[in-house]
């Protein structure tokens, strides 16, 4: 279920003349009753609100004065969510015969055409505080103050994410909340330039439009709208003829996949970038360590501490909170066994918060291996909204790539990548002349839409992501990452985790076991593999490849490569 929460505006919305009629109760309850949660958003003053309305108990939490006022109907508390208004100022409103003018908990409202004598009332006493008008009604509230920043303290306590929220209104005062809400709707008797703005305009007025909606929304949860709400769509890229491309935001999975050194990293940041940009939130599995230090978010676990499931959990209830699972400290034949634990606890909380609305899987093809059984989830809704990166989709599990709807492929052989996606799920490969891919673009294939795949240019992070110097030149990389000087018969099993003791070993080492390595490539092999830094594998390839190079000269130039790129710590 992609919407969990209903906001709606009282006055024009819910109520007609100030009244909520049976129907649209009825409706409120049917919400209710689908597991979703109601939150009442108003520019009423609560005492005045519950006058009128008997029925507050329906709510979660009731916004009101504009945004100004928590109420929690469970345990009648109130909550200021602004200082009270000046003094001064209501003293000056009354000297200049404002009427009629009504003071709530922070909020000071009065009608058109008073707002003149409002706005001379604050510039003189040099006030900072804004005037929001509402079919007529002119409300005074601290700067900052309004509908979305109410409605935010609501779900924050709800531990929701507005991105699992519909918004519906009708007037000037609703346009902050309701683009905050994935879904704004606007009903049909909304001002026009709301009705402009919103996703969806209803075909009946206040009461009868919500009926309309709430049935919509039990009924197939806005399924249809989806394709046509693009306003929070992730930016991947640009198209050969300039245009944009990007990814729905919700219900969709991808495989991105390739050689090393493609650009697979740098796609993946990118989009993380703009899926925080946008107040998305991701969960990526980080097998080998690659995002240790990425913005805006929090890593748990390290290469000598496995992350614990129950605290990934607890800090994902948070809505703002992104989380990145490094599994350097989990044993490489573990690390299946782990995802298999960690996934249907996470498919869990999406069913009951609607998130991570991202969850990434690095190394799929060692945490979703071939021999991945799913019996614990129901597919293919299980895995949508994952993002696959893999060198290697044809040792991925069929099951996980069923689900994939795009396929981004990078690297030297992006046709061949796409072929190998398409047999492992049985499907016909589209053809296509092979294409050289120039750095960093993209051939993408949207499997559903029966087009050709095209080519695009990432769009790289707002700043490049830096490369891991510490965590490389002093970190523990995995076994399997290690590079190991074992020489021509085997003889040397000497294990370098990081840089720094690569260039420690490289220094001591035979030339015979040097320069069988060298004429193995085996040098720039581990560079472009386990360090992946392509600049470094490519100057390393050089090297190996110039035969006139002695044990020493080699042995000095590969090193200085790689001081010049990482530094030691001190």
């Amino acid at each position: 279920m992609h919407y969990l929460a209903l906001a709606c505006d009282y006055d024009g919305t819910l109520a007609t003349d100030g009244r909520v009629d049976d129907r649209t109760l009825e409706a409120l309850e049917r919400l209710r009753n689908s597991g979703r949660k109601l939150l009442l958003v108003t520019g009423r003053e609560l005492d005045d609100l519950t006058r009128v309305f008997a029925h507050l108990e329906l709510f979660e939490r009731v916004v009101a004065e504009n945004g100004a006022l928590l109420y929690r109907p469970a345990s009648k508390e109130a909550v200021r969510l602004g200082p009270e208004p000046p003094e001064a100022f209501v003293e000056r409103l009354r000297e200049r015969g404002v009427s009629p003018l009504s003071l709530g908990r922070v909020i000071v409202a009065t009608w058109e055409p008073n707002e003149t004598a409002v706005l001379e009332a604050i510039r003189d006493l040099g006030l900072e505080l804004q005037v929001i008008f509402n079919k007529g009604a002119v409300m005074v509230l601290p700067p900052g103050v309004n509908k979305a920043s109410g409605l935010a303290v609501a779900l924050e306590e709800l531990g929701l994410s507005a991105h699992n929220v519909v918004g519906v209104g009708d007037a000037e005062n609703d346009h902050a909340f309701l683009r905050a809400c994935e879904c704004a709707v606007a009903v049909a008797n909304a001002l026009p330039m709301l009705k402009e703005q919103a996703d969806l305009v209803t075909a009946g007025a206040r009461g009868a439009g919500v009926i309309e909606l709430v049935e919509r929304l039990v009924d197939s949860d806005l399924e249809d709208l989806e394709p046509g709400i693009e306003r929070h769509n992730i930016l991947l890229g640009t198209g050969t003829d300039r245009s944009e491309i990007s990814l729905r935001p919700y219900g969709t999975s991808v495989l991105l996949a390739g050689t090393s050194g493609g650009g697979k990293s740098t796609f993946t940041a990118g989009m993380l970038e703009r899926v925080i940009e946008q107040g998305y939130q991701f969960c990526l599995v980080d097998p080998e360590g690659d995002y240790e230090q990425f913005e805006g978010s929090l890593v748990l676990g390290d290469s000598s501490q496995p992350p614990q499931p129950a605290k990934v959990l607890e800090l994902l209830a948070q809505p703002d909170q992104n989380v990145i699972v490094n599994l350097l400290g989990v044993q490489l034949a573990d690390r299946p066994g782990y995802f298999a634990d960690l996934l249907p606890q996470l498919q869990l909380l999406r069913v009951q918060t609607g998130r991570p609305h991202w969850i990434v899987v690095d190394e799929a093809h060692h945490l979703l291996p071939s021999t991945w059984d799913p019996a614990t989830l129901t597919l293919p809704h299980a895995l949508q909204g994952m993002v696959l990166v893999t060198v290697h989709p044809e040792s991925v599990s069929a099951a996980a790539l069923l689900p994939v709807d795009s396929v981004y492929a990078v690297g030297e052989h992006p046709a061949r990548t796409i072929a190998a996606f398409c047999e492992r799920i049985g499907l016909s490969a589209p053809q296509l002349d092979p294409p050289k891919l120039q750095p960093g673009e993209v051939m993408a294939w949207d499997r559903h839409t029966g087009e050709a795949p095209y080519l695009f240019r990432i769009a790289p992070p707002r700043a490049e992501r830096r490369r891991h110097l510490r965590k490389y030149a002093e970190g523990k990389l995995g076994e399997d990452r290690s590079f190991y000087f074992r020489g021509p018969q085997a003889r040397l099993n000497l294990r370098a985790h990081n840089l720094e003791l690569f260039r420690q070993m490289a220094v001591g080492v035979d030339e015979e076991t040097w320069l069988f390595h060298l004429r193995s490539g085996d040098y720039s092999c581990w560079f472009r593999e386990a360090i992946k830094d392509r600049d470094l594998a490519e100057e390393a390839a050089r090297i190996e490849a110039d035969r006139a190079l002695s044990a020493t000269e080699s042995r000095e130039r590969i090193l200085d490569a790689v001081e010049r790129r990482y530094t030691a710590p001190a």
